[in-house]
């Protein structure tokens, strides 16, 4: 992603400094970064500096099912640094995460695949002095090998589960996670099984609660009469919009939690991509189709409508786009990523930004406008989602 003074530019025009079009006039940039907000975690502190006293601290919390988690979760997929790029080191990635604590977070989302093991090692050293006062989430639902992180195809027979639970325990430094999802559905096994497997390990007190990815919504039915979940997670953005049309009626049927994947639309509802954007070599976004030579242009409406707000309210792109999804249901939880602590700090400030009047409204008949041109995803990735187990 941009360089600090790319981002620094984009959110003093959003303070009111430039109202220069973004579609016409936004400079070339190499995106190496997160994806993640503009410096800063207002606009006066882009421009005299940012500290975390004058970061926003959370202190409302939201429930998924019965479990309740800091309004604001934290992401922790791109923090190996083999997803967007490499990342600074990582004491610099426990030190994010112990800083998020510090203001107020306490849901933290990983998964056995991320790095592939990195990720939840990393997880469970910061947050093991810690680790009675945060909500930790992690996913299995692949083969990977516990030695070597070497991955495979997907794989939830339910001996394999247990054993993969048993390696996650180990690397997150507990003896149970808060929040287990099924990472994709293994169209091998019947969902059926997969929640009685998690039923008996919720029994045996390494679980305490579970959920599903991208399921199909048939899925979603069968797993919760076996064993209820506790929330569903999918990818839901300014772009990503399909969870409205069915997930998000069912999770409210059925009093389940939901909380969204990439709500930065990987860094591009920050402003901080745009045209001129070339990724670094092994970032995933380069496969992304929205950011495709033909479609990243008129996704670009987006990030205008996003600007025109943001000077409007006086808050950040990022800021608005969390406020956004929240407003949506208040059992709705983002959890934007973040390597770096400005950027975390930035995201932090939506639990601070309300829609006054009619302007919910106003905002999303705007976005309801544009066409969203390409996939969300690489098409053999979206063909992993919306997946219906097979039955028993």
């Amino acid at each position: 992603m941009p360089d600090d003074n790319s981002r620094r530019r984009f959110l003093l025009g959003a303070a009111g400094v430039t109202t220069t079009s973004l579609v016409a006039g936004m400079a070339g940039c190499t995106a190496n970064d997160e994806p993640s907000a503009a410096q800063g975690t207002t606009p006066a502190a882009a421009a005299g500096g940012e500290t975390a006293a004058a970061a926003t601290t959370l202190t409302t919390r939201r429930k998924l099912g019965e479990l309740e988690v800091s309004s604001v979760g934290l992401g922790c997929q791109t923090m190996p640094g083999n997803l967007y790029g490499p990342v600074s080191s990582r004491p610099d990635m426990i030190k994010v995460i112990r800083t998020a604590v510090d203001q107020g977070v306490t849901f933290f989302d990983t998964a056995e695949v991320y790095g592939p093991l990195e990720s939840e090692r990393i997880v469970g050293e910061a947050l093991e002095p810690v680790r009675d006062r945060v909500v930790i989430a992690t996913k299995f639902g692949f083969e990977v090998d516990q030695q070597t992180g070497e991955r495979g195809g997907l794989n939830s027979r339910p001996e394999h589960i247990k054993q993969a639970v048993d390696g996650m325990l180990g690397r997150l430094r507990t003896d149970h996670i808060d929040l287990l999802y099924q990472h994709r559905v293994d169209p091998q096994v019947p969902i059926e099984d997969v929640a009685g497997a998690v039923k008996e390990l919720i029994t045996a007190g390494k679980v305490r609660h579970w959920g599903l990815s991208e399921p199909g919504v048939q899925t979603i039915r069968r797993a919760h009469a076996v064993q209820p979940l506790t929330a569903i997670q999918n990818q839901y953005d300014l772009l990503a919009r399909d969870p409205e049309k069915q997930v998000l009626p069912l999770c409210e049927e059925l009093g389940i939690g939901f909380v969204c994947w990439a709500p930065l639309a990987y860094g591009f509802t920050t402003g901080t991509i745009n045209p001129y954007t070339r990724f670094v070599q092994g970032d995933f976004r380069a496969s992304v189709p929205w950011f495709s030579r033909e479609n990243i242009t008129a996704n670009m409406a987006v990030v205008q409508l996003l600007h025109d707000w943001s000077v409007r309210k006086g808050v950040t792109p990022a800021q608005l786009s969390l406020a956004w999804l929240q407003a949506q249901k208040p059992w709705i939880v983002p959890i934007p990523s973040a390597t770096r602590t400005p950027h975390l700090l930035d995201n932090l400030g939506a639990e601070e930004v309300t829609f006054a009047g009619d302007e919910l409204r106003q905002f999303t008949t705007a976005l309801n406008a544009i066409t969203i041109r390409g996939a969300r995803v690489p098409a053999p990735v979206l063909a992993g989602t919306g997946v219906e187990a097979p039955m028993p």
